[in-house]
């Protein structure tokens, strides 16, 4: 009868401990994840998914994520949104002012450190785009210098764009057959911005816009962008999925992406690390390998074959697909707008001539050309909401309590279309950047390249590109609508970045002969 009551009692012990255990769990994760004091306006936040079902239902209805933020903020009357994807509290900022601040303010300049990041950057938090503090300090102040002494901003840089500029018009024009067949003009446009981000970086290009090499590496780039936007933010909010359903969730297709995206990388340093030469600084891999070998006695460095592998990776997908996906954007603009085109070339062949092509040092002298570019790149925005940045420390931004860790999105797209500033955001209208005397305008609620301290590291190089691609195609061709074909829509196809629906165009040379850089 003793020993009944004695296990009868300890049974009752163990049930009050499950219960208690049970109950203590519950209630440290409905303290972890319930919304903050003061915590920014925002859908609800449901157990274990938070507001990510009603973001991707919004997503859906709006077409775009961009959209979807914009009715949030209409909603909720709140330049900053609240929300909880996964176990991750994020905000999403989306005016002028509070972007601004977002971007200039310490407190912000975090990175998280995520499923989805990992994924990313192969692993590890490594690069430039994905690290933070003293790590992201030293390899962006390496990657800055070193860019600079190889011609980065410079002379050289602009020969190594013309390079480029002239090979795509004799490539397009071999394919437009002399504006008698039509061509896809953005089929070959990335290729070349890639060919000028591999020469800085590895010192070599490819031999020509079909090279096998080349092909594929834009193949893996575009399947990894669909990749993310297929399956990162799901992977990044329920991680276990990996385990249960790793094809179905798009993870096992991520880690075979990024493995052969790797390899290529990985064998052009490979290739200079054979041939090393310690007094010979022909590109960025050398100057990083030049770093690894001075810091080689030390015990830790962050100097290491992977950190260059992903900072190669950050230069060459950050820098060739928005470039190549703007020039995209304006060929597309100057099919729709013939009027807007035919300003534009009169401009420079009042400058430039036939003879030359187009360089930097005309910009100041084609304001008009420059107005077009700006008015792209504002309707266009190819990352409509960047980020992530990661809150490093409790913070207060207009009037809201936002805690520590939270991460943060910003909407480009509402500054870039806030109809208050801009008066008819939806029109494409270049003259809008050019002033009564004829004097180019230069608006700070542009942002494409951000703002602050993580500024984008290629901005010297993406606006070179942009302009010489842009004014040298414009020179050289004039762009018409195909006869029986309906004009191209307008709209972007969504993603992690925009770009232009598909569409084809012919291009009837403008003059004969072929004008060279003088």
């Amino acid at each position: 009868m003793a020993c009944h009551l004695y296990n009868h009692a300890g049974a009752m012990l163990t049930a009050l401990l499950l219960t208690t255990l049970v109950a203590l769990c519950v209630a440290i994760y409905l303290q972890k994840n319930r919304k903050p004091t003061n915590f920014p306006p925002g859908p609800a936040w449901l157990p274990v998914v938070g507001s990510a079902p009603y973001l991707k239902k919004l997503c859906r209805e709006k077409g775009y994520m961009h959209s979807a933020v914009q009715y949030m903020t209409e909603l909720y009357q709140s330049p900053v949104i609240g929300l909880k994807l996964g176990n991750e509290r994020t905000i999403v900022v989306t005016t002028h002012e509070v972007v601004q601040q977002v971007h200039t303010r310490e407190e912000y300049e975090g990175r998280p450190y995520n499923f989805f990041i990992k994924l990313r950057s192969m692993g590890a938090r490594r690069g430039i785009t994905f690290t933070e503090g003293e790590v992201w300090h030293e390899q962006r102040s390496f990657a800055v210098r070193h860019l600079k002494q190889v011609g980065y901003g410079k002379q050289l840089m602009e020969d190594m764009i013309l390079k480029e500029v002239l090979d795509l018009l004799d490539t397009l024009g071999r394919q437009g057959s002399g504006g008698r067949r039509e061509v896809t003009v953005g089929r070959y446009v990335t290729p070349c911005v890639l060919n000028v981000l591999w020469v800085l970086v590895t010192g070599g290009r490819f031999s020509s816009w079909d090279d096998p090499r080349l092909q594929h590496l834009m193949q893996l780039m575009s399947q990894r962008a669909k990749a993310f936007d297929m399956s990162g933010g799901t992977l990044n909010q329920f991680p276990w999925l990996r385990f249960f359903a790793p094809e179905w969730s798009g993870y096992n297709l991520i880690l075979r992406i990024n493995a052969q995206l790797k390899d290529i990388i990985m064998g052009s340093i490979n290739e200079h690390f054979k041939r090393y030469d310690p007094n010979v600084t022909n590109d960025l891999v050398d100057a990083y390998l030049h770093e690894m070998e001075a810091r080689k006695h030390l015990r830790t460095s962050n100097f290491t074959h992977d950190q260059l592998m992903q900072i190669c990776m950050d230069f060459f997908i950050a820098g060739a697909i928005p470039i190549g996906a703007t020039l995209d954007f304006l060929v597309l603009m100057m099919l729709l707008h013939p009027d807007v085109q035919r300003k534009a070339q009169k401009e420079i062949d009042a400058v430039v001539g036939c003879d030359r092509l187009p360089q930097l040092a005309d910009r100041n002298k084609l304001p008009y050309v420059e107005a077009v570019l700006m008015e792209v790149q504002r309707m266009y925005v190819v990352t409509p909401v960047t980020g992530p940045r990661r809150v490093t420390k409790d913070t207060m931004l207009h009037g809201y309590n936002i805690p520590k860790d939270t991460t943060v999105l910003i909407s480009l797209w509402s500054v870039h279309r806030d109809q208050k500033h801009w008066g008819d955001p939806d029109v494409f209208r270049p003259e809008r950047f050019i002033d009564k005397n004829g004097e180019l305008i230069k608006d700070d609620w542009l942002l494409n390249f951000g703002v602050g301290k993580r500024r984008c590291l290629g901005e010297a190089l993406g606006r070179g590109c942009v302009f010489l691609f842009s004014a040298g195609i414009l020179q050289r061709y004039e762009i018409l609508r195909v006869p029986g074909k309906e004009l191209p829509s307008a709209l972007p196809i969504p993603g992690i970045t925009m770009s232009p629906p598909s569409y084809d165009v012919l291009l009837r040379p403008r003059f004969l002969g072929q004008p060279m850089k003088s």
